[in-house]
């Protein structure tokens, strides 16, 4: 991965994708700031274990609080001196819909309120921002593979709705910042993401079936198994955003980025079960109210634009490494 050398770094938010931001540009010297909030607990169980040995390093900061409150984060302790950040990557609210629906009201204000902070602090400071937005953009789509200009099939009254419409809301606020104010913005539209750092009781569908799989349970497939998603291992999606954030202020997004391979919920569980022999087969639940029946993105602009950037870990390689990943994490807390 290649992540030029700048003086200051903001990470929001501490999904393992921003933690393997983060933990890049500690090591490359980049002096780094990341803000979580206590009230966390999607992201608070990887402290003691994954990011303990950045505790108390030179460059590196951790600020406890919540980047959609007055953003204190933006000022030197104990000053009126604001803080400027050269890049600021805003990957605040849980993707996982057992965490976000469980205050809706709380997941969209994440997603809303902390865009506005960001993009000031981008506007005052003159860096760059990127937004870590969503493939639930689109809702169920309409069209398929789906590209950046489909406007999608989202419902604005349902139960997903507090995630899908707070991040379409965030990225009117990205586009508005940058056509009044000029503001170096970035938009990434991120499709299902898997690797290690998910954490064990994450809810969405390779980590679920994963730890089951590893527990002796049977794996609950939501409905047939015919719908279809496109994973992406977390080491691919890292270098699309840092590639993204490197790009000229004249690249805004919106751009996809996941995996072009399409695949059915029922293969993932099968493939997963090939390497954790279970006794157990599937078992089938109610599917989610709105949940999306295909999703598969078109990277072609992602090529164009990021030096011919897709994936390269292929599931046949990416899912063995996380069921390794967990298979330690539910040692190491047993």
């Amino acid at each position: 991965m290649q992540m030029r050398k700048i003086k200051r770094l903001l990470v929001a938010n501490r999904s393992e994708i921003a933690i393997r931001v983060f933990r890049s540009a500690h090591e490359l010297g980049i002096r780094t700031v990341a803000i979580y909030t206590h009230e966390d607990r999607y992201a608070l169980h990887r402290l003691k274990a994954d990011e303990a040995y950045l505790i108390g390093r030179p460059g590196f900061k951790w600020i406890e609080t919540c980047v959609k409150q007055t953003p204190d984060w933006q000022y030197a302790p104990g000053t009126v001196d604001l803080i400027y950040y050269d890049e600021i990557y805003n990957l605040a609210c849980p993707a996982s819909p057992k965490f976000y629906q469980r205050d809706p009201v709380r997941t969209t204000l994440d997603s809303v309120i902390a865009a506005r902070h960001v993009c000031q602090a981008a506007y005052e400071g003159g860096g760059k921002v990127l937004q870590a937005s969503t493939s639930e953009i689109y809702g169920d789509p309409l069209e398929h593979p789906q590209r950046e200009e489909h406007w999608g099939n989202v419902n604005p009254i349902g139960p997903r709705s507090c995630y899908d419409e707070g991040k379409r809301c965030a990225e009117s606020l990205f586009m508005d910042y940058h056509r009044k104010h000029g503001t170096r913005i970035k938009i990434a539209r991120i499709f299902n993401t898997y690797g290690p750092g998910m954490a064990v009781d994450d809810g969405r569908v390779v980590s679920n079936f994963i730890v089951q799989a590893l527990r002796g349970e049977p794996i609950t497939i939501y409905g047939d198994g015919s719908q279809t998603r496109s994973f992406c291992y977390v080491d691919d999606m890292i270098e699309g955003l840092v590639r993204l954030m490197a790009t000229g202020d004249e690249v805004t997004g919106p751009v996809n980025l996941g995996s072009p391979r399409e695949t059915t919920i029922k293969q993932i569980a099968q493939m997963i079960m090939r390497h954790v022999p279970s006794r157990f087969d599937c078992t089938n639940d109610a599917l989610p109210e709105d949940d999306p029946t295909r999703r598969r993105p078109d990277i072609t602009r992602a090529k164009q634009l990021l030096d011919g950037w897709e994936p390269r870990v292929a599931l046949e390689a990416g899912i063995p490494r996380t069921i390794e990943y967990f298979r330690k994490k539910l040692a190491d807390t047993a």
